[in-house]
């Protein structure tokens, strides 16, 4: 099977079970797909990223964790709103360790709660500026001062929960 012809069209669901319990079984697949992210073709890349997001807990942590300076190198430079969507759902799923932090990312999570990006990828922003700021006392209450800019009245429902639930952490 040819990945990257695979991943050039619309893939549905049932493609990407496909492609998950193959990365599962075959490493090299899983290492393929984690290089077409980087492809220069839009589809390819976002297809693969959406792939990635599906692939079991254990798998994404081993597949990724090594490399999530580079995703969030990624995140950092992505223009495309999808493909930003998908790498922030993929650090999700990698929540940073104490010595992890990454100043630049942290920036970049709190300028986007309170900006007109999509509400997805605010959300997302907001969980990774939490989870980058949970170990530290003085980024928490930063993280407070940019939640308490959030419009309560403007937000919708996701937005919303998601600011409801990160300030019952705090």
């Amino acid at each position: 099977m040819n990945l990257r012809q695979t991943l050039e069209n619309r893939i549905r669901l049932r493609d990407i079970r496909l492609l998950c319990s193959e990365a599962a079984a075959r490493p090299d697949v899983a290492e393929q797909l984690y290089a077409l992210t980087l492809d220069p073709d839009a589809r390819v890349a976002y297809n693969a990223l959406w792939v990635l997001t599906h692939l079991p807990a254990a798998d994404c942590r081993a597949l990724l964790h090594p490399r999530r300076d580079r995703l969030i190198d990624c995140a950092l430079g992505e223009t495309h709103v999808g493909k930003l969507r998908l790498l922030l759902t993929l650090l999700d799923k990698l929540p940073p360790e104490r010595n992890e932090l990454r100043g630049d990312y942290l920036d970049f999570c709190l300028e986007r709660i309170n900006s007109t990006e999509p509400y997805a990828i605010r959300a997302f922003c907001l969980k990774q500026a939490y989870a980058q700021c949970r170990h530290y006392p003085e980024l928490l209450a930063e993280l407070r001062l940019a939640i308490d800019l959030m419009e309560r009245s403007e937000l919708p429902p996701g937005l919303r929960c998601a600011r409801r639930n990160l300030l019952r952490r705090l």
